[in-house]
């Protein structure tokens, strides 16, 4: 999967500003899917217009600057279709916290229990975010398809396991760092 297919997924449930279509991929339900950049949007969706795959308006707004609406084509309903079918790839995840986990034997007992805290609160954070959305999903029966809460349990099931693990196990990641004279914690 890559940014063009992302974007078909979005244009493929409505039409949406490019500035809308950004959002989503950075930001909003979109951003778990693919890793979409802002320098990727905007030149992926010049290339699909291009090739047919959408087409555009401008929408005048009073008071404010012109915006481009994006919609999908019947040939963009296909190339989404085929892109679907097409084999996956595997998952990539990467998470500055397992480099700082990795190395936290390096660091201050202090920080790396800091640093914990932040990634536990973060989880929390995320795990309440996606659970709205499987409520917001639940309640719109009409925008939504038994899929979107398919995928958001699905997502809501990896979190709690991280939190799980970072919770059963954080006093061994901290008992790895050093105490404040250098020496490792676990040492003494």
């Amino acid at each position: 999967m890559n940014v063009r297919t992302l974007c078909l997924s979005i244009l493929h449930e409505r039409e949406a500003s490019g500035y809308e279509i950004r959002k989503m991929c950075t930001e909003g339900e979109c951003s778990y899917f693919v890793e979409a950049s802002f320098g990727s949007i905007y030149p992926a969706l010049a290339r699909l217009e291009e090739e047919g795959l959408v087409e555009s308006r401008v929408a005048h707004q009073a008071g404010k600057p012109s915006k481009k609406i994006y919609a999908i084509t019947e040939a963009g309903r296909e190339a989404f279709i085929e892109a679907l079918s097409e084999p996956l790839g595997e998952d990539v995840f990467r998470s500055p916290f397992l480099l700082f986990a990795r190395f936290a034997h390096l660091l201050p007992s202090e920080l790396v229990r800091r640093r914990v805290d932040e990634r536990r609160d973060q989880l929390r954070s995320e795990i309440g975010e996606l659970t709205e959305m499987r409520e917001t999903v639940a309640g719109d029966r009409k925008n939504s398809h038994a899929n979107d809460a398919w995928v958001l349990g699905y997502g809501l099931a990896c979190l709690t396991a991280a939190l799980e693990h970072l919770e059963g196990n954080m006093e061994t990641l901290i008992g790895s760092a050093r105490d404040s004279d250098g020496l490792a914690a676990a040492a003494e």
